[in-house]
C-alpha cells in the first residue's frame, strides 16, 4: 500500500475537478498525500537538501554524539537491559521561523539564504492548498486562513519549520526515531529524505510507509483541520522509526493558527442542506490553550485534548 500522490498542477488544467477530488478523497480517507509538479523548482530543492545536509554536519553532528538519546542508549546497552526506551526519540531537531532568524544556524554557507527562500515559497504552497481545501468543503475561498490568522488586528497565523535528521543508530530496535503522534496545528508540507525511508503512517490499524519520492512535498493535515472540517478531514498518527542506515533528513513546516485564535468547526459545515443544525463534532476552543495541553500529551490520544481545552 502506497502513499497516494497527486499531480498539483493539474489543478489549473481540464483535470481540475478529478485533481480537487483526489485532494479531497486523500483528506477524508488518509489524512497525507504527496504532491509533484508543487510549483517550488528542483534547482530550490536541491539547495534546501545541500545546505540541511551541510548544517547537521557543521553545527549539529558532533552535539548529537553527546545528547540525552545517545547516552540514555549507551547505558541502556552496557546494562544489557532487554526494555525499549519507550520516552525517547532519537531525533536531532530545530526550528526556523521569522520569529528566530537572529538563532538560525550562521556558519553553514548559504543556509540562511537558502532556507528563506524555501519557506517563502512553501507558505504560498500552504496558502494553495488550503484554498483547495475551502473549496472542497464548500467553504468561502480564504476561509481555513481567516480561521488560524485569529479575529485580533494584530494576530496572524504561525509558520514554522522543523529541521530534523535522523542519524544512523547502532540498536534501533531500542527505540522510535520519532514517536507516534498527531500534529497538533493546521497544514504540514514535509520535504522529506528520497533516500532514506522511516516516516510511517497509521491506516486501517496498518503501519505503511510513506515512500520516498525524489522533490515531492508531503502534505499531512493536523489537529485544527479536523476540528475545523468537523472530522470530514482526518489528522493521522504516524511515527519515524529510527534505523541503522543512513542519515534520514526532514524538514517539515507547518501552517498553524494564531495562538490567539479561536478554532471551532466551520457554521457551513454544521448545518445540513434543509437548514437543520448538526451538532458539531468537536469543541470550540483557543488554540494556545490547545498547544498547552499538547505540548504535555503529545503522545497521546488527541480527543480528550479537545475536551480538556473545551471553551466556556
Amino acid at each position: 500500500m502506497a502513499i497516494p500522490v497527486i499531480d498539483f498542477s493539474k489543478l489549473d488544467g481540464e483535470e481540475r475537478a478529478k485533481t480537487l477530488a483526489q485532494v479531497a478523497h486523500c483528506c477524508e480517507e488518509w489524512g497525507f498525500f504527496q504532491l509533484v509538479n508543487h510549483g517550488i523548482t528542483d534547482e530550490l530543492l536541491e539547495r534546501v537538501k545541500k545546505v540541511a545536509s551541510e548544517c547537521y554536519k557543521l553545527e549539529r553532528e558532533e552535539n548529537f554524539k553527546n545528547s540525552k538519546p545517545v547516552k540514555l542508549l549507551n547505558e541502556s546497552v552496557e546494562k544489557k537491559g532487554e526494555d525499549k526506551l519507550e520516552n525517547l526519540d532519537w531525533e536531532d531537531v530545530f526550528l526556523l521561523s521569522d520569529d528566530n532568524v537572529n538563532e538560525w544556524p550562521a556558519k553553514t554557507p548559504g543556509f540562511k539564504e537558502t532556507m528563506k527562500e524555501y519557506r517563502a515559497e512553501l507558505k504560498k504552497l500552504a496558502v494553495k492548498v488550503m484554498e483547495v481545501m475551502d473549496e472542497n468543503l464548500g467553504l468561502p475561498k480564504g476561509y481555513i486562513k481567516k480561521a488560524f490568522d485569529g479575529a485580533g488586528e494584530n494576530e496572524t497565523a504561525f509558520f514554522g519549520t522543523k529541521v530534523s535528521h535522523y542519524p544512523p543508530c547502532p540498536h534501533p530496535e531500542k527505540l522510535t526515531g520519532l514517536r507516534a503522534h498527531t500534529d497538533a496545528g493546521g497544514v504540514i508540507l514535509l520535504f522529506q529524505d528520497d533516500e532514506v525511508k522511516g516516516l510511517q503512517i497509521l491506516k486501517d490499524g496498518e503501519w505503511i510507509d510513506v515512500q520516498p519520492m525524489k522533490n515531492s512535498i508531503v502534505i499531512n493535515t493536523g489537529d485544527q483541520i479536523e476540528v475545523l472540517s468537523n472530522g470530514r478531514y482526518k489528522s493521522v498518527w504516524h511515527r519515524v522509526f529510527a534505523s541503522a542506515d543512513g542519515n534520514r533528513r526532514s524538514i517539515a513546516s507547518f501552517y498553524n493558527p494564531s495562538l490567539k485564535a479561536t478554532i471551532e468547526p466551520a457554521q457551513e459545515l454544521v448545518k445540513k442542506a434543509d437548514k437543520q443544525v448538526v451538532d458539531p463534532i468537536y469543541p470550540k476552543f483557543v488554540f494556545g490553550d490547545y498547544m498547552s495541553v499538547y505540548n504535555e500529551q503529545k503522545f497521546l490520544p488527541k480527543e480528550p485534548r479537545f475536551q480538556a481545552v473545551k471553551a466556556e
